[in-house]
């Protein structure tokens, strides 16, 4: 906690910039981009899901206002958001209230995701999207994830070590600075390391 993750994120998207060296998209530095392009390669599902007051169908095609009815159904049933919307007695014209108000946890999360799934970015970001969920809650928005992350660039914040096993590289930060990298496998054959300890408390408390 408190290593730099979110501010690694903030950065990416540039609501900082950084005070020296740079962030590379390939051969590109972002800093060279307009602000629309760098968050249009971007899609972002936080922990805490930014819905606004309005209707589900107005927060899901946010990052793509013309988005086709085709478009959103797929989404929506990828995401597994189809199932509770149908229960709702106004669908997907329901309107929520601020924040969501109105939806379980694991159902706006769902609905962050459905939005991301729209937009098509080239690059996803997850900053600890399972991390307040219930166990099925978690097993269903893991379902959503894992069609959105394929064929795609994904970065992920997970301090529930569990979600990353299989990625191709993990990055330890602490104090603002990378302390290990390497594959889930790598990192625990250090038996003294950052991670290493970390699996090891994680699997104490489970």
């Amino acid at each position: 906690s408190g290593a730099g993750k979110s501010t690694v994120f903030d950065l990416i998207q540039r609501f900082y910039e950084p005070e020296c060296g740079g962030i590379f998209w390939g051969e590109r530095n972002l800093s060279e981009l307009c602000l629309s392009s760098v968050r249009g390669l971007f899609g972002y599902v936080p922990q805490d899901p930014g819905l606004f007051s309005g209707s589900i169908r107005d927060n899901v095609i946010y990052g793509h206002p013309l988005a086709t009815v085709e478009e959103i159904n797929l989404a929506l049933r990828h995401s597994h958001c189809d199932q509770f919307i149908a229960q709702l007695p106004d669908g997907l014209e329901t309107i929520l209230g601020e924040g969501g108000a109105g939806l379980s946890g694991g159902q706006k999360q769902r609905l962050a995701i459905a939005r991301a799934m729209i937009k098509s970015p080239a690059c996803l970001l997850l900053d600890e999207a399972t991390s307040s969920l219930d166990a099925e809650s978690e097993h269903y928005v893991q379902q959503a994830l894992d069609k959105l992350m394929k064929g795609r660039t994904t970065i992920i914040i997970a301090h529930r070590l569990a979600t990353i096993r299989k990625v191709d590289t993990i990055y330890v930060l602490n104090d603002g600075q990378i302390a290990e990298q390497g594959t889930h496998d790598e990192l625990l054959a250090t038996s003294d390391g950052t991670y290493n300890n970390l699996v090891k408390l994680q699997l104490q408390d489970s």
